[in-house]
């Protein structure tokens, strides 16, 4: 069985993209189609850099094209505890990245359905609230517009009953992510990227001082500096470390049938997307066509029928009651990393990576790929430090299974939680 995206039912064709099947030079390569690529590949463009980006599918074909397009900022430690990681400056950066994103999405006019209409993480239980009212006022201290809300205030934001509390970031926003995944390529090739889709890179190596991307046409694109833009999509053949780096879990989405103008009233009045405290919670929004839209973590091996998303349908009627139909059902990867942290590494000379977005991807990427480009193009130091090994995860091989008892101790916890 096949599951489409409530996103690809109502995105714009896809942009006419050539694929590659000769061989070039170009000053940076950019391998991997999504946000962070694109990102990286545009702003090098703009730049004056000569750069080219190839896709193995379509622009926003993975993670990119797939999620819940929240639009969220900051990273998942507390700003204290980045302030003592990484320092105060990759705080700011964390901070900042929705601004990025609405800042782009504004000074180019894509279109992508973009609403700065805030963004709640919501706590079920009494247990929740202490850390999430730390967290908000960390932000506050910095200068973040938040507010904390009682139980009747997420009640009345969100259209359920069942939060104790919750903090609000109007920072973030949402957008339509394979809109804003296609409108990323237009913007990046009107500003003089060369995009080739339908062109996966079968191999990667470097010699004589600079990279050789194969093509399976046995053409090479040869390359300065390269960043692999592909995170969990990575191909074993092009960095085997990259792969073992996150667990790939699967994240399970639905949309419902449009709703009524009384459940509108009730449901998410104001549009906020809404995310919850949880270790194993959901996600969830108005999508295209006035649909509620929830995701949140499945099974790790790939669903074959509709029976695979009946734990995230019992969530939106856990959530707002019966009556509610399912017209769309999709999946897609997620990196996560042990401690939920993104690795931003240089393992060689001129090859440049990211991964472990850990659900964050939208704005956190977006940023990254101006950041990307601006190291390589000015030799910026990057906000987030830069390791030189791949960090990567013993047992990898069997991540489908400590993956899945890791979900069922969670899911307990969270059930014992007072």
């Amino acid at each position: 069985m096949s599951f489409q995206s409530i996103w690809a039912a109502t995105a714009p064709d896809v942009p006419v993209l050539p694929s590659l099947s000769e061989s070039l030079a170009t000053d940076a390569l950019v391998i991997g189609g999504g946000f962070q690529g694109l990102s990286t590949a545009l702003h090098l463009a703009e730049a004056g850099m000569d750069v080219t980006l190839l896709e193995a599918q379509e622009p926003g074909f993975g993670a990119s094209g797939r999620n819940g397009g929240q639009v969220i900022p900051g990273l998942k430690d507390d700003p204290d505890a980045m302030d003592r990681l990484w320092g105060e400056g990759a705080t700011e950066f964390a901070g900042s990245t929705a601004d990025v994103l609405f800042d782009l999405v504004d000074r180019l006019g894509l279109d992508c359905e973009a609403s700065r209409s805030g963004w709640i993480q919501a706590g079920a239980k009494q247990v929740h609230l202490a850390g999430l009212q730390a967290r908000m006022r960390q932000w506050e201290a910095r200068g973040a517009p938040v507010e904390w809300l009682d139980a009747v205030a997420v009640a009345q934001e969100t259209g359920s009953g069942v939060f104790a509390g919750g903090w609000l970031d109007r920072r973030a926003g949402k957008v339509h992510p394979l809109k804003y995944a296609r409108a990323l390529a237009r913007a990046a090739e009107a500003a003089g990227a060369k995009i080739f889709a339908q062109t996966p890179v079968v191999a990667l190596k470097r010699s004589d001082g600079k990279w050789w991307a194969t093509l399976p046409s046995g053409a090479v694109v040869r390359a300065e500096r390269v960043v692999l833009a592909t995170n969990v999509y990575t191909p074993r053949g092009l960095n085997r470390d990259v792969k073992r780096a996150t667990v790939p879990a699967n994240s399970f989405q639905v949309a419902t049938k449009p709703l009524s103008s009384e459940q509108l009233e009730r449901i998410l009045p104001n549009g906020v997307v809404v995310s919850e405290a949880r270790r194993v919670g959901t996600y969830f929004r108005i999508g295209p066509g006035n649909r509620l839209m929830l995701g949140g973590r499945g099974q790790f091996s790939d669903p074959t029928r509709a029976e695979g998303f009946r734990r995230i349908e019992a969530e939106v009627r856990a959530m707002f009651g019966a009556g509610f139909e399912i017209d769309y059902h999709w999946f897609g990867r997620v990196g996560m990393t042990a401690d939920h942290r993104i690795r931003v590494c240089e393992p060689e000379p001129g090859l440049l990576l990211a991964t472990g977005f850990n659900g964050r991807g939208v704005a956190l990427s977006t940023a990254l790929g101006k950041a990307f480009s601006a190291y390589l193009a000015k030799g910026v130091q990057l906000p987030i430090p830069v390791a030189k090994t791949i960090e990567t995860l013993p047992f990898h091989a069997l991540h489908p299974i400590y993956g899945t008892l890791g979900i069922h101790y969670y899911r307990l916890r969270d059930r014992l939680d007072q």
